[in-house]
């Protein structure tokens, strides 16, 4: 008798991907090229909230995230609150429809446990319960693999977070700040691995140490946390008065500026082009080239806007790990704690300022030993880099352990041993 060929293996990603967050997008790209190169039989799909980007920008086919996101600009104004509400029912029958179909769906990192920026509980935190429950309901596997995690205050949050990652199949963070966040929750955290953040694995565009006299800027539109949303204009006004007095300080120092984003929507944009306005207000003499910034889309872009820099300043999560990634010396202007648990990490704990709180002086100065260790922080960087891919990989080995039935290691062994070893 004839047999019947094997079934391809169906995998599904999940998350906040397309929308404009090239960091979120850069940990899709990492995954989808371990599946492409270790199970290219295995189908792939997403749900997400850019089904379009991920469509056209990388072949794959995409549902939207929210049913009610997809139509809120088709209804007037005053049927919003009825179609968010329908919304979040038509949700749950979608969530699980789509998740029965595969035998494993992966969140490729990003801050899935967080709300260290202003966030709503019945957004993420919903969806990724949902995910989760709909995995434990149809016996499919859900992985939530390098994500970021945080403590949070709002209750309703935490529990869905909780729950979203004691229902998972398989659990790792990016650092031990998210996994201890989810230990004082509960129990959940209790199973989680340590690997890097995705973006570590992808291949850094070049390797050169750009020039000394070019500082690249990653700027955001910045308005505190999820718990300062009464003094986010305040925020926001401190932030941009400190990044100004900086690129003007940096340009009267005879350097060449550039601006980058992390995020495509618009908002950051409209950040980098204030301060520009800003620098041509008070030094309208300044030489067009001496300042720019330049357009980004894709995590690529990202790399090559900071390649010609010989040093970076950065606000952005994963502006600070394209600048690592190519083992540029760099200062964080975090918004969270993982921003100084990634340079404690690489070794440049004290380059790291609080976005909230910035100083523009005493970034000058951080900048001026930065550059003076240039060589010395360059190897440092590059040596933790190395270390990183290789620990990227080794998780998505892990994982083939989940897509293939054939895996003789159980991941939950491999969960639990892994854990007792950070």
């Amino acid at each position: 008798m004839s047999r019947r060929p094997p079934r391809k293996p169906r995998v599904g990603l999940f998350g906040y991907l397309g929308s404009g967050n090239i960091g979120n997008d850069a940990s899709m790209e990492s995954v989808l090229a371990y599946l492409r190169t270790k199970h290219p039989d295995a189908a792939i799909d997403a749900m997400c909230m850019g089904p379009q980007r991920l469509r056209s920008a990388y072949a794959i086919e995409a549902v939207h995230l929210s049913w009610a996101r997809k139509y809120s600009e088709r209804v007037p104004a005053l049927l919003t609150p009825g179609l968010k509400v329908l919304g979040k029912l038509a949700d749950a029958g979608r969530t699980a429809w789509w998740v029965r179909r595969h035998d494993l769906v992966i969140v490729p990192g990003m801050g899935v446990l967080e709300a260290t920026l202003p966030l709503n509980a019945l957004g993420a935190p919903y969806s990724f319960f949902l995910l989760s429950l709909s995995g434990r309901m149809f016996g499919t596997k859900v992985a939530l693999i390098s994500i970021g995690a945080n403590v949070t205050r709002q209750r309703l949050t935490r529990w869905l977070f909780s729950t979203a990652a004691r229902l998972a199949s398989y659990v790792s963070y990016r650092d031990a700040l998210s996994r201890d966040a989810m230990r004082t929750r509960d129990e959940s955290g209790e199973r989680g691995l340590i690997y890097p953040d995705l973006a570590f694995g992808l291949p850094p565009l070049t390797d050169q140490p750009g020039d000394p006299q070019t500082i690249g800027i990653g700027v955001m539109d910045f308005e505190g946390s999820n718990d300062d949303r009464k003094r986010a204009d305040e925020i926001r006004a401190s932030y941009l008065e400190q990044m100004k007095a900086f690129v003007v300080a940096l340009v009267d120092s005879g350097r060449t500026v550039r601006l980058f984003v992390g995020d495509t929507t618009g908002h950051d944009d409209a950040v980098a082009s204030e301060i520009l306005a800003h620098l041509r207000s008070e030094r309208p003499g300044t030489p067009a080239g001496q300042a720019i910034a330049e357009p980004v889309v894709t995590f690529d872009d990202l790399m090559r806007s900071m390649a010609p820099a010989g040093a970076v300043a950065a606000t952005r999560y994963h502006n600070l790990i394209c600048a690592l990634l190519l083992g540029k010396p760099t200062i964080s202007l975090g918004y969270a704690a993982k921003h100084q648990a990634l340079m404690a990490e690489t070794g440049l704990a004290e380059f790291c300022q609080p976005a909230g709180n910035l100083d523009a002086k005493a970034l000058i100065d951080q900048l001026a030993e930065l550059q003076d260790r240039s060589a010395e922080l360059r190897a440092m960087i590059a040596e933790r880099n190395a270390d990183r891919a290789s620990r990227v990989a080794e998780q998505f080995t892990a994982l083939s352990g989940l897509l293939l039935p054939t895996s003789r290691t159980p991941v939950r062994y491999l969960t639990a041993n892994r854990a007792e070893t950070q």
